[in-house]
C-alpha cells in the first residue's frame, strides 16, 4: 500500500505547486519533499549529467526511498537519465514527470516541438519523446528550441520576463508544429494562456504526472 509519496526537486520554488497538487490528487497520501539545486546547476555548468551528478541524484533517491517513500516522483526532466540508473538501486518506484507527457506528444502528430529553457533538458527531453514513438513504431519529426534567457530571468526573480519569453517562443513555434511540449514544469503553469493562443496542443507535465501518481497509489490499496 502507498502510504507516501516523495516529489524530489532540483528548483525549490516547486514545492509549494506540488503541494497544491498533491491535496488535489492524493489528498489521503502524505508526502514530502527532496529538493537539491546543485545537481542542475551543476548539469547545467557542464552541459550533461557528469557521473558525480549522476551519483548525486541516485542518492538523493535512494534517500528518499530510506525516509519512508513508498513512490517516488522526480520532477525535474533534465535529471531523467538519472532515473533509469536509480531505479537499478531502489526498490520502491520512481517516476519520471515527463512520462505521461512524451506519450500524449507522440499522439498528436508527427511534427513535435520540445520548448526548453534549461539547456540539460533539451537532450533527454527529445530522447525520451523519440523513445516514445519508437514504442509505437511512428515517424516524427523532432523540433528542439532554447530559450536559456527565460531561464536567467527566472532565476534572477524576472518571472513576468520569463513568461513573456517563454510565451513569444511558443506562438512563434506553432505555426510549424502539431504539438508543442513544455518541457520543463517550471514552464507549466503557461499551457492554459498558450492553449488559448495557439490552435495546437500545449502539453505540460505536473498534472499528466499527477494523474499516473494517484493511478499508482490507487493500484497499491
Amino acid at each position: 500500500m502507498c502510504t507516501k509519496v516523495c516529489f524530489f526537486h532540483t528548483v525549490a520554488s516547486l514545492s509549494e505547486r506540488f503541494d497544491d497538487l498533491a491535496a488535489e490528487y492524493v489528498p489521503d497520501v502524505d508526502h514530502f519533499h527532496v529538493v537539491d539545486e546543485s545537481v542542475l546547476n551543476d548539469a547545467l555548468e557542464a552541459g550533461e549529467l557528469t557521473p558525480a551528478v549522476n551519483r548525486r541524484i541516485c542518492s538523493q533517491l535512494s534517500l528518499a526511498e530510506d525516509a519512508g517513500a513508498d513512490l517516488i516522483l522526480d520532477t525535474c526532466s533534465s535529471t531523467s537519465p538519472a532515473v533509469d540508473i536509480a531505479r537499478e538501486m531502489v526498490d520502491v518506484p520512481i517516476l519520471k514527470i515527463d512520462d505521461p507527457m512524451t506519450e500524449a506528444a507522440v499522439e498528436h502528430g508527427e511534427d513535435i516541438a520540445i520548448l526548453a529553457t534549461a539547456e540539460s533538458t533539451i537532450g533527454p527531453s527529445a530522447e525520451l519523446v523519440q523513445r516514445k514513438a519508437d514504442q509505437r513504431a511512428t515517424e516524427i519529426n523532432l523540433w528542439t528550441k532554447l530559450v536559456d534567457e527565460a531561464l536567467d530571468a527566472l532565476q534572477s526573480g524576472e518571472k513576468d520576463r520569463h513568461d513573456r519569453l517563454v510565451t513569444d517562443c511558443a506562438v512563434e513555434l506553432a505555426d510549424a508544429t502539431d504539438v508543442i511540449v513544455l518541457a520543463q514544469a517550471s514552464m507549466s503553469h503557461l499551457a492554459p494562456s498558450l492553449s488559448n493562443r495557439v490552435s495546437v496542443p500545449v502539453l505540460s507535465s505536473p498534472d499528466r504526472a499527477m494523474e499516473t501518481v494517484a493511478e499508482e497509489v490507487g493500484n497499491s490499496s
